[in-house]
């Protein structure tokens, strides 16, 4: 199966329903809402999946992609993603593991902006959440946007970080978080 992206390109995905990539709409509203954001920033791309939202950040002048991604296959199909996307001054790393596990590793860098789509019905929001805030890995003006199904209760607050708001776009729901004033 492929998806295409920003400026039209072409990525792979995984056959069936193994990972399941961000729909065309939910990805254009994010990307509009984050506009003039993404050219230079550091994105964290949390159960990466084909890896089309940090491909996409890439494509629209990410600085640097850092992604996280359990399932060997996909980080497969996802290295070739951004290889096909990233230009010889963007940098992208990409850590095959669970991702509470392997978010320490990730201690003393910040990113911008972080996307974070698990599998809907996984117990990884509060977790992922807690580790963000706890190593500090979003940036003081950061956010981040969880994807997750609409009858989802959300936390508002984790922490210092707080849920600035909810958007809603059919089978999908993705709910904005930044650290409290």
């Amino acid at each position: 199966m492929s998806l295409r992206i920003y400026g039209n390109r072409l990525l792979k995905t995984l056959p069936g329903q193994a990972t399941r990539p961000t729909p065309a709409r939910v990805r254009e509203a994010v990307f509009n809402i984050w506009q003039g954001t993404i050219a230079g920033c550091r994105w964290l791309d949390l159960c990466s999946g084909s890896g089309a939202m940090a491909a996409e950040a890439l494509c629209r002048g990410a600085a640097a992609v850092v992604g996280i991604e359990q399932s060997s296959r996909a980080c497969a199909i996802v290295r070739q993603n951004w290889q096909q996307v990233a230009k010889p001054d963007q940098t992208f790393q990409l850590l095959k593991g669970d991702v509470v596990q392997r978010l320490p590793a990730l201690k003393g860098q910040q990113f911008d902006r972080v996307y974070f789509d698990p599998p809907y019905e996984s117990n990884l929001y509060e977790p992922v959440l807690q580790a963000i805030e706890q190593y500090q890995l979003l940036a003081l003006e950061g956010e981040i946007a969880a994807e997750h199904s609409p009858g989802r209760a959300m936390p508002e607050a984790i922490g210092k970080l707080v849920r600035d708001r909810q958007k809603s776009y059919g089978n999908t729901a993705v709910s904005f978080y930044r650290w409290a004033e």
